[in-house]
């Protein structure tokens, strides 16, 4: 269905990284872009109106609101994070929170919903943040109506925290990663691209689910882009999982991803729906990164 003559794709967590991402793509893509938003009086709210984004209070608590936000959507795009945030550890506040949004949506008879879930949900990683969207997966599943699965992996945004520091005018990344483990990587800005190709209906995603990457690197092979990048030398130190202590749940992610084959993405498949999908140094050149 072309853009310009759709109905309001509905976007929740619009003012956040990856919402921002999905209504940065589909306004590209000249959608009509309908924001629900708890606060639609804050700042980032009052932006997106005034890129022509139709503001809808909506809040996950609030079952009368999210039908309400609902209302005529021609589809719906939804993630999940713990009320607390990721460092809250509330899992099962994040899977409630993800139950509400899917039955508002299928009470509110929305044709279509792509939920942004995370790579490896549906093999039994037992990472709790994985865990917990899986469960939101399965209750969609169940539903009889259409569904699309976007399973991010690592994202390369996160090596903006993560990422090497300087050490004696030398970058050094420092990960609880064994460095012959490539590790996959997504910008979330292909994130938003995805979700938009899968929202307006352009993209052929076989089975309803796609684990999406842009690139795969050891430790090693990371450090070496960003020294490329900056000109500077970089090296890749290994730290141990033990450090993380009082951090299950990244305990977990990294164990995961030092013992299992870890993420799965088809990186030609993703390609095939986002030509232009960012790898490392390109994402690097693209958000400027400088070291410090």
């Amino acid at each position: 269905m072309a853009a310009e003559t759709q109905g309001p794709i509905a976007v929740f967590g619009a003012t956040g990284k990856q919402g921002g991402a999905v209504v940065d793509a589909l306004v590209d893509q000249g959608a009509h872009v309908r924001a629900l938003v708890r606060s639609p009086e804050s700042e980032r709210a009052r932006s997106l109106a005034d890129r022509g984004v139709e503001l809808a209070y909506a809040d996950a608590d609030e079952p009368t609101s999210l039908a309400a936000a609902l209302e005529g959507a021609t589809a719906f795009f939804f993630m999940t994070l713990p009320p607390g945030g990721m460092g809250s550890g509330d899992t099962e506040g994040e899977t409630q929170q993800g139950l509400a949004l899917a039955q508002a949506a299928a009470a509110a008879g929305v044709p279509h919903i792509v939920f942004n879930s995370v790579g490896g949900a549906e093999r039994n990683s037992g990472v709790p943040h994985f865990e917990s969207k899986r469960r939101v997966e399965a209750y969609l599943e169940d539903l009889d109506m259409a569904v699309t699965l976007i399973r991010p992996v690592f994202f390369m945004d996160n090596l903006a925290a993560m990422g090497p520091q300087l050490d004696k005018g030398e970058l050094v990344l420092r990960l609880p990663l064994p460095d012959g483990i490539k590790l996959q990587m997504i910008a979330v800005r292909d994130i938003g691209i995805v979700a938009a190709s899968a929202l307006l209906g352009t993209a052929d995603i076989r089975g309803g689910a796609i684990e999406i990457a842009g690139d795969e690197r050891t430790g090693t092979e990371i450090a070496r882009a960003f020294g490329e990048h900056t000109g500077l030398s970089a090296r890749y130190e290994e730290f141990p999982i033990e450090a993380l202590e009082g951090d299950a749940d990244m305990q977990a992610m990294f164990r995961w991803f030092a013992e299992t084959p870890a993420y799965q993405a088809d990186l030609d498949e993703v390609r095939s729906i986002a030509p232009k999908t960012l790898d490392l140094p390109a994402w690097l050149v693209a958000t400027g990164y400088s070291a410090r």
